[in-house]
């Protein structure tokens, strides 16, 4: 396919991810003729310092457009379900940051420095992967080159952000309370989160996966299908902490042959996307401020297990809204460019 000048491009969703894939859309300089943005309902909101004409979500509005972005909500059915598959059959790509296609077999799940050559056999619409999937593949994906990974275990401090907006504030309202000793109000969470976290998030799935909650089995079906290897053996325990935005994640992975902490050191080093931070020694690694707000995932403390035979452990930070969800698809679609696929 041909490579066009402009691309008419429709961000659907005008919450958190759908602002920042305005955001990054315009900061990455993506070639577009132009944008519409969609939502609920009608009405005018400013993107990135610029008022935009939201238009509610209609199946006509896709016609004649080459790109759509779903912005997606985590646990919901998003808009994607409903009008996803009308938008393909406009002529429409379309990159869902929802979880309702992800595990279909013929939808790719991609994280473009990773596997991008799934892309190849999109059939009109992509998947992207859940935030803090895509950061924990960012940071094993190296290492899995050099000898494959055979376990993973993981445990990740999730920031509000990941709930959106009502949650973010909240946060900050609870924390303005605490410190003026008055009544703190919860509504988003089952539990206070100013000052507290807890290891919740979504709901639970007694059929398939008894004990775990939803983000915990993402997690592992995700990984198991971006690294092409079922027989991965992941386990997750994904915990809410109160911090606004980025993700961090404590891992430890189990390779076949031994690798050493070098080779792993020189391989983050090496692989797009990723900053390696890792000088303990200096008080030098990754944590969420350095995180939010940029591209990289950021990846420190690389140091042998000293439980696990041919173990190695380290800790990653990523801004969950952008790389974990509105730069990813952006990425997902600059990898179509490039490929001669859109």
């Amino acid at each position: 396919m041909a490579k066009k000048s402009g691309y008419q491009v429709i961000v659907v969703g005008a919450g958190m991810i759908g602002n920042e894939m305005v955001k990054v859309l315009r900061q990455r300089k993506f070639p577009m003729s132009e944008l519409k943005i969609l939502a609920r309902s009608s009405r005018k909101q400013v993107f990135d310092g610029v008022e935009y004409e939201v238009r509610e979500t209609k199946a006509n509005e896709f016609d004649g457009f080459d790109l759509a972005l779903f912005a997606g909500t985590e646990g919901e059915k998003g808009a994607a379900v409903t009008f996803g598959p009308k938008a393909v059959k406009k002529g429409c790509i379309v990159i869902d940051n929802g979880q309702d296609f992800r595990m279909k077999r013929k939808v790719p799940l991609v994280v473009p420095e990773v596997n991008a050559d799934a892309l190849k056999n999109h059939q009109g619409i992509i998947s992207n992967p859940n935030c803090s999937t895509v950061q924990m593949v960012m940071a094993i994906a190296p290492i899995h080159k050099i000898s494959r990974i055979k376990r993973v275990w993981v445990a990740t401090y999730q920031a509000v952000s990941g709930t959106g907006t009502a949650a973010y504030k909240e946060l900050q309202a609870q924390t303005r309370a605490w410190c003026e000793g008055k009544p703190i109000e919860v509504k988003e969470y089952p539990v206070q989160i100013a000052f507290n976290l807890f290891p919740k998030i979504a709901d639970l799935d007694p059929d398939k996966f008894p004990g775990y909650y939803k983000e915990e089995i993402k997690m592992i079906l995700e990984t198991q299908k971006i690294m092409g290897d079922k027989r991965m053996k992941i386990t997750a325990t994904c915990v809410r902490v109160p911090i606004l935005n980025s993700h961090s994640e404590a891992i430890t992975v189990e390779t076949e042959a031994p690798v050493s902490v070098e080779q792993a050191r020189e391989a983050l080093k090496n692989m797009p996307g990723v900053v390696l931070m890792d000088e303990p020694e200096k008080a030098i690694w990754p944590h969420p401020l350095i995180a939010s707000g940029n591209d990289a995932t950021y990846v420190g403390r690389v140091r042998k297990d000293s439980a696990v035979k041919n173990g190695l452990s380290l800790f990653c930070v990523a801004d969950n809204i952008r790389k974990g969800g509105a730069l990813n698809a952006v990425q997902i679609a600059e990898k179509l460019m490039e490929m001669n696929l859109i």
